[in-house]
């Protein structure tokens, strides 16, 4: 059951001896057990149960993911301070699905997730104080003071949102798993795309035709349920007749991820990637986490579970311990620097909200009206497309 506490994942350290750290300060690339983190349906095969990182890898998903609770924990505090209005729903709990995810994608594969964005936003190419500008609703935010809390886009990094409504997101990834398919060459590896949703939203009808489409014509698709146990405020007992839900899709194969384990949702999504890339088809792919906060700010969490589950939850199964566990099991860091990169961050996170709190509003002019009309009706301003794709691909032109 991924949902258990093992002493292999969860161990924490005595304190090792000067020779032991002198050993461990040498070592750049370390391998981890992942035995029991995955769960198969329709599958010959599976993840690798050993994930090889680096120190420089594992450090830098620690610092993103410490950086996701450090600017989470201050929306929460902003937002009671009532410097933040409207719509808020955090992720903390749930920062290893987003890192994991993102160190297994490229750059060019395409992600779209719910409302609950700020994370992903701030992993695909964003920033603290840009993502917390938009919910301040400045000129500086992510989405120009647009936006909100549920609507997060970066085109560059082919970020698609935040979706405001629940699992609308899924047919919109389907849209863009087709466009990979499309713009693929032959005998090349497509792009991926990715539609994250939470289990609340996995009974829909629009997400069950997406994945009729998509298994059908063969995309590139990664339907991810990042099950979190509580859909709003009701149980997967209570709202769902199947709760495992990487068996859905039926004929579509599917993987069920330890979401607390960052290095498994790595090592799971690297695999999802190469097989639906490589030609066969959507996946879908469960990762089972846990989110700490309420569904959304005016949800205090608590009436339908109890604090004593959250504590436990944060006190065994923590992503964020996980990882130091994982950095300390190394020799990659010491508790102590740990403890420095800790304050570090807290100090950057807190530089970069005083940031956008000095951000100015948007302007009328500038804010109202723009991003409404085309800057010009002539497609590709008189250039040429990459390429157009014919019925037939043999006879698709391309112009570079």
């Amino acid at each position: 059951m991924l949902f258990s506490v093992t002493n292999t994942t969860l161990r924490r350290l005595a304190k090792p001896t000067l020779m032991q750290q002198s050993r461990r300060a040498m070592s750049t690339t370390h391998s981890f057990d992942l035995t029991g983190s995955f769960e198969t349906h329709n599958f010959d095969t599976a993840p690798s149960n050993t994930a090889e990182m680096t120190k420089e890898e594992l450090v830098s998903m620690f610092e993103l993911m410490y950086t996701m609770r450090r600017m989470e924990i201050t929306c929460d505090n902003e937002y009671k301070a009532r410097a933040i209005r409207g719509f808020c729903h955090l992720y903390d709990g749930q920062e290893a699905v987003a890192t994991g995810i993102q160190y297994a994608l490229s750059k060019d594969d395409s992600w779209i997730t719910s409302y609950r964005c700020h994370c992903v936003a701030l992993a695909r190419g964003g920033s603290v104080s840009r993502v917390i500008g938009e919910l301040f609703g400045v000129a500086d935010g992510y989405s120009h003071a647009k936006g909100g809390s549920m609507h997060m886009y970066n085109k560059e990094h082919n970020f698609f949102g935040g979706a405001g409504i629940v699992g609308a997101q899924v047919p919109v990834g389907a849209g863009l798993a087709f466009a990979n398919k499309y713009k693929a060459r032959p005998g090349e590896p497509m792009n991926v795309a990715l539609a994250a949703y939470g289990d609340g939203a996995a009974n829909q009808g629009q997400i069950w035709e997406a994945a009729n489409m998509c298994n059908l014509w063969g995309l590139p698709m990664i339907f991810c349920i990042e099950n979190n146990h509580y859909g709003m405020g009701t149980s997967i007992d209570r709202h769902s007749s199947i709760s495992d839900y990487y068996k859905m899709g039926n004929a579509i194969p599917g993987l069920r991820i330890d979401g607390m384990n960052v290095l498994a949702v790595k090592e799971g999504m690297k695999f999802a990637k190469e097989y639906c890339g490589s030609g066969n088809g959507p996946m879908y792919v469960e990762m089972m986490t846990y989110r700490y906060h309420g569904h959304s700010m005016s949800d205090p969490g608590t009436t339908y579970r109890n604090r004593e589950e959250i504590e436990f939850t944060r006190t065994t199964r923590d992503p964020l311990e996980f990882v130091k566990t994982c950095l300390q099991d190394a020799g990659f860091m010491t508790s102590e620097d740990i403890k420095e990169t800790e304050k570090r961050i807290r100090k950057k996170v807190q530089k970069e909200v005083l940031k956008a709190k000095e951000s100015p509003r948007p302007s009328v002019e500038k804010g109202l009206v723009s991003d409404i009309y085309a800057a010009s009706l002539t497609p590709y301003d008189g250039a040429y497309p990459p390429y157009i794709r014919m019925p037939d691909m043999a006879k698709s032109v391309y112009f570079n």
